[in-house]
């Protein structure tokens, strides 16, 4: 896996833990004034409701990734579908076209340029668990992770605060590859409008969602992906698990 392809792997992880899951309760944190402490924790609870009753989504998303120790950034521009529980397709349309899909813990990601699928499970090729779990609608993100104001009390599209996710000291050892994800929503509908995710090797992968649409009844078939037979079948590699 090159380490581009590394880079954009970690950042789907991202958009799992954030996409399809239940957000962590608020952690209070010295220095934050009830005012804006009761201002996030509404907020919470707003994007909690919007999602428990988003049963399929589909969106277009713009990538931007900073990888640590290169000058420009990479972009991409694609579109993912999400089905709960536990189904998910992100399409890269550019600027090389590559399909990820996942159903539970199975993963196929198929490069039709390379005429290969990457094959594996979500358990091996995660370096978390949380957002595995998110993924089958099962996770409990406040065992993992605080909810906090970003640093600067930083806001968002229509003043909404954004919001900082921050593994717990307890399970910090688990969630290796992530120090910190900000995302921002959409006013009045809270769905996601933007998610970065910082890894602690210091790569930054920002991503912004444009056109959701919900419980639209996807069907089961975009979800489904058979292997073409002129395609090679490459085992994924085995990350560094919890």
């Amino acid at each position: 896996m090159t380490r581009q392809r590394n880079c954009q792997w970690n950042s789907l992880l991202g958009f799992c833990l954030g996409m399809v899951g239940i957000l962590p309760a608020w952690a209070s944190e010295g220095g934050v004034d009830s005012s804006l402490q009761g201002e996030v924790q509404a907020l919470v609870k707003h994007i909690q409701a919007r999602y428990e009753k988003t049963k399929d989504l589909q969106a277009d998303f713009i990538q931007k990734t900073k990888i640590e120790g290169f000058e420009r950034p990479i972009l991409s521009r694609g579109k993912v579908y999400l089905k709960r529980p536990g189904q998910l397709r992100w399409d890269y349309l550019e600027p090389a076209n590559e399909c990820i899909y996942v159903a539970h813990d199975d993963v196929k990601v198929y490069v039709p340029e390379h005429k290969q699928v990457l094959v594996g499970k979500l358990t091996q090729m995660a370096a978390s668990k949380a957002p595995l779990e998110l993924l089958q609608g099962v996770g409990k993100l406040e065992e993992s992770f605080d909810i906090r104001p970003t640093e600067g009390k930083e806001r968002g599209a229509g003043g909404l605060p954004l919001l900082t996710l921050l593994p717990k000291a307890l399970v910090a050892e688990s969630t290796k590859t992530i120090q910190k994800i900000v995302i921002e929503v959409f006013p009045k509908t809270y769905f996601l409008r933007t998610v970065s995710l910082y890894e602690r090797s210091g790569n930054v992968s920002t991503f912004e969602f444009s056109e959701p649409m919900a419980n639209m009844g996807l069907a089961a078939n975009i979800f489904e992906f058979v292997i073409p037979p002129d395609v090679e079948i490459v085992k994924a590699p085995i990350l560094s698990g919890p």
